[in-house]
């Protein structure tokens, strides 16, 4: 076998055995090709998104190696799991992604690891590939890059200065949990590394004269709070934070200070579904790492059961993607809705509903404070309104000091009136009355279920079906007919209990 074959062999095996981490996602990085070195970094898309232009621009994904000194329960690449193993050489990892850049393949690398003899080992292979990358070819494309927890404090900044976004997995959302199925791991030696990230960036950012926090979306601005607004904007020196690591980019020389340090941020994931927390802790965790390490995104992967072991789910359990996308669902309400955990979930009702969204479910819940005049109602309670979104609010915020809205102006800010009307009275309408008793009930329920757990398809069944469903279907009921069936159930169930 040639060599060109044996590095396609390596990809072939790393490339799989990254396909569990989803946090590839826009870049967040807008960066202007320069002449005499390749490649450009845009903020509107990355890992098979599209740009503002229209076109399609991914990543490399791909493990330095899957050859792990851990031996965590849940996770494929294990030492005592049998898989075929493969190493990338950094200068052979370094070459690949340019010729694949090249060739208009790739836009970019998203890099990780699995633990090779140990944290340190491993984390100079991955800063040997990215110093290849970005001074012998002079890359200046998007790189995401894993940090790993447990190396040196000074590897870690090195990898910071020549990566666009760092990423430290959780893993899993508790400690306890983190102990039972990965007891080589503590949650204390993951969010070390997540700390100095985060020193290096606010001290980068202090050093250009930027605010220390990382900018959010421009929608924001119209909150008069957020979860993101509980420590106040510092503007003065990094001393004045009192976490900032002796490690950080103001020790550096004066060269390597200048340099952006992770100016896209950090990100983290967690799986869901391999150890036993709810719903309302793994939010309150997502909501604490928001607001303690200022990270950019925190993703969500449902478990896949890839082995077998008294401690995991059985290997015909389905992942729970259905969980994973209420997470994400709350995640974005947490982010751009002025939500707080403790409003979405509580100690009492601790894990989703599976047939209504969060924000649909809150409203549900809260149905008192409907219907609010759209011409009156503050901006955070219009982002409250099932059928409204941050864009439609910000229009609806806009033209209302121009003109007095009905639902025909509604409609054309992309409102969604088959749920909005029952909480909303506007210009010329006093708000869709339902009825009394169970048939008013009822049809606000029609309105408000998720149209994604009962799509009608096979395919979206496969995705986010309730396991009622699932079950019917086993019994030789057709797909479509058993979702017909479990969604008048689900229907009845939601107007009992408004």
């Amino acid at each position: 076998m040639n060599t060109q074959m044996d590095t396609m062999e390596k990809l072939r095996i790393l490339s799989d055995a990254a396909k569990y981490d989803a946090a590839c996602t826009s870049s967040g990085v807008n960066r202007a090709g320069v002449k005499g070195q390749l490649g450009s970094a845009a903020a509107c898309g990355i890992c098979h998104s599209f740009a503002s232009d229209g076109r399609c621009i991914s990543l490399l994904k791909v493990l330095m190696t899957n050859i792990c000194a851990y031996d965590c329960t849940y996770c494929l690449n294990r030492r005592s799991n049998d898989t075929p193993r493969a190493t990338f050489r950094p200068q052979e990892l370094a070459d690949l992604t340019i010729s694949f850049y090249r060739r208009n393949y790739i836009e970019g690398l998203f890099l990780s690891s699995a633990v090779f003899g140990s944290p340190d080992i491993t984390c100079e292979r991955m800063l040997e590939t990215l110093h290849i990358l970005r001074n012998e070819y002079h890359f200046n494309g998007y790189i995401h890059v894993k940090a790993i927890p447990g190396a040196d404090e000074t590897l870690l900044q090195q990898l910071g200065l020549l990566a666009d976004r760092m990423s430290v997995n959780l893993e899993l959302p508790t400690g306890e949990g983190l102990q039972k199925l990965a007891p080589q791991k503590t949650q204390k030696a993951i969010l070390k590394p997540m700390r100095q990230i985060q020193s290096g960036i606010v001290d980068y950012r202090l050093t250009a004269g930027k605010s220390a926090f990382l900018e959010r979306s421009s929608g924001n601005r119209y909150l008069s709070h957020s979860i993101f607004d509980t420590r106040k904007q510092i503007s003065a020196s990094a001393a004045d934070l009192g976490w900032i690591s002796s490690s950080s980019a103001r020790s550096l020389p004066e060269k390597e200070r200048s340099a952006p340090f992770v100016p896209a941020g950090q990100s983290t994931q967690m799986i869901i579904g391999a150890s036993p927390e709810t719903d309302y802790q793994i939010l309150r965790l997502t909501e604490g790492l928001y607001q303690k390490y200022s990270l950019k995104r925190v993703f969500f992967s449902a478990y896949i059961p890839v082995a077998e072991d008294s401690l995991l789910p059985a290997l015909d359990t389905k992942p729970p993607l259905l969980r994973e996308h209420r997470l994400y669902q709350a995640d974005w309400l947490l982010r751009f809705y002025q939500f707080k955990a403790d409003e979405i979930l509580d100690q009492n009702s601790p894990n989703f509903n599976p047939y209504l969204d969060p924000k649909c479910n809150w409203a549900v819940q809260h149905y008192g404070l409907f219907p609010v005049d759209v011409n009156r109602a503050p901006f955070e309670m219009l982002l409250r309104v099932p059928g409204i979104g941050p864009k439609s609010a910000r229009r609806i915020w806009h033209a209302r000091k121009q003109a007095s809205l009905g639902l025909d102006e509604l409609k054309r800010m992309g409102v969604v009136l088959k749920r909005a009307q029952y909480f909303i009275t506007c210009n010329g309408f006093s708000g869709a009355h339902p009825g009394q008793g169970s048939a008013g009930r009822e049809r606000i329920t029609r309105a408000l279920i998720d149209p994604n757990v009962f799509s009608g398809g096979v395919e979206q069944l496969s995705m986010f079906s309730p396991p009622a469903v699932d079950k019917l279907v086993e019994q030789g009921v057709p797909p479509r007919a058993a979702q017909r069936m479990i969604r008048e159930e689900a229907v009845q169930c939601l107007a009992r209990a408004l």
